[in-house]
């Protein structure tokens, strides 16, 4: 479907009638606040790794505590659904796998190395690289645009990668490469479930493939750790991952939902521009990451990119 841009949206807003005026408000305040709370995630992750935790450990609490949540959504979801076929388990199988465990794990490895605001950058090519997925699997042709937003947004993480390389060149790329193996085990799972979507629906479908992901992200904690050292870390790692866990995790799936159900998709992706931004802010409030000018460059670069790829799809509906 089409959507205006948001510099338009308050011209729509007011021709529209009062209640659907109000949707469309509402609409936007759930995408902002979604976006919002997701891009905290890497700077929570951060400030716990400062406290002595692993990957592997506030994965997992992160996983616990939005379990039931996730349970919740499914058990809601199937309420007056059909039951899936088999097929359709062993694919929300397959996109939990990729696209809430294996694409949380290496993000949570990369965090390790890079900057809050790095790893915000190359996983904000999610949509970018589901383009190219489509482009080799479906062997289409690309438009311009689509050249023009590949150009533009992966120009732009080579200009923030170039700026933390100079910082610590090993780090930075090791970090890289683990957050873009995230960013495109997201995509194909963007690209995997369009049909999927159809026939379980979007909320069902999520919450399935999240309650994969918990099982996935306990599981492998407890193959690799006893389950003594869940408990042993720092007192502020337990009320971060429950923070992460809930407002950066369980929050943004259900408020982009109802956003994208209120003004579609398009305007929602354009209103997710807040995520990097506010992914800076909170990582030079909080973590005192240096902020340079290349980077701010690389990160207009990157919003420009996806806003063309939003632009583009948007045309097509």
């Amino acid at each position: 479907m089409s959507a205006s841009p948001p510099h338009e949206a308050a011209k729509v807003a007011s021709s529209l009638p009062t209640s659907s005026r109000r949707l469309l408000l509402n609409g936007l305040l759930l995408a902002g606040i979604g976006a919002i709370a997701a891009s905290g995630k890497a700077v929570l992750v951060k400030l716990a790794y400062r406290h002595g935790a692993d990957a592997t450990g506030l994965l997992a609490l992160r996983m616990l505590i939005a379990f039931p949540f996730f349970i919740a959504m499914g058990m809601w979801a199937a309420r007056r659904a059909q039951p899936l076929s088999r097929a359709d388990k062993w694919g929300v199988l397959l996109l939990g796998f990729s696209g809430y465990y294996l694409s949380s794990y290496l993000d949570f490895l990369g965090l390790q190395y890079i900057s809050a605001t790095l790893e915000r950058l190359i996983l904000y090519l999610s949509p970018t690289l589901v383009v190219l997925i489509a482009l080799v699997v479906l062997k289409q042709k690309p438009t311009r645009m689509q050249v023009a937003a590949l150009l533009v947004s992966y120009l732009g993480v080579l200009l923030a990668f170039g700026h933390d390389i100079q910082l610590d060149g090993q780090r930075t790329v090791i970090g890289s490469a683990l957050v873009f193996g995230g960013a495109l085990s997201y995509a194909v799972y963007l690209f995997g479930s369009g049909q999927a979507v159809l026939r379980i629906g979007a909320v069902r479908l999520t919450a399935y493939a999240s309650m994969v992901a918990c099982v996935l992200c306990i599981g492998q904690y407890l193959l690799l750790q006893p389950v003594s050292a869940l408990w042993s870390y720092a007192p502020p790692v337990y009320w971060l991952s429950l923070v992460n866990g809930t407002l950066c995790t369980v929050l943004p799936v259900l408020a982009i939902m109802v956003g994208v159900k209120r003004i579609g998709s398009s305007l929602a992706a354009q209103v997710s521009m807040l995520g990097p931004v506010s992914t800076i802010v909170l990582s030079v409030w909080l973590l005192d990451e240096p902020m340079g000018l290349w980077q701010g460059i690389g990160t207009v670069l990157v919003l420009a990119g996806v806003l063309l790829v939003g632009s583009g799809l948007a045309k097509k509906h």
